[in-house]
């Protein structure tokens, strides 16, 4: 039976968002009170050798929602986090910008507290 590319790519994509979440599952021990969500060229599926892994941090402020960028960046579980309140993220994902509507179309939840 052939082995396609399609299916690496399908296997490769699960391994990493199963590590991201064992990772995710680490840093809301240290920072709880928030959720990870995956987005970018990760969670769509469409990533390539080159693609960097984009995680938005999101808490009930913003103190809290930075801190937990922090410690996604000190665990280095992403090359790129953004720290949002949880207004904040639904106000863009549901808002009229295209550039969040499809972060917030696209977005996989992590992992949350």
């Amino acid at each position: 039976m052939a082995i396609r590319v399609a299916d690496i790519r399908r296997r490769k994509q699960a391994e990493r968002l199963s590590a991201l979440q064992q990772q995710a599952n680490l840093v809301l021990g240290e920072q709880p009170g928030g959720s990870l969500w995956l987005f970018g060229s990760w969670a769509r599926g469409d990533w390539d050798g080159f693609s960097d892994v984009d995680v938005l941090a999101v808490a009930s402020n913003r103190d809290q929602a930075s801190g937990l960028a922090d410690a996604v960046l000190r665990h280095g579980m992403a090359d790129d986090v953004l720290a949002l309140t949880e207004q904040e993220w639904q106000e863009r994902r549901n808002g009229n910008d295209p550039y969040w509507r499809a972060i917030g179309r696209d977005a996989v939840r992590l992992s949350a507290a």
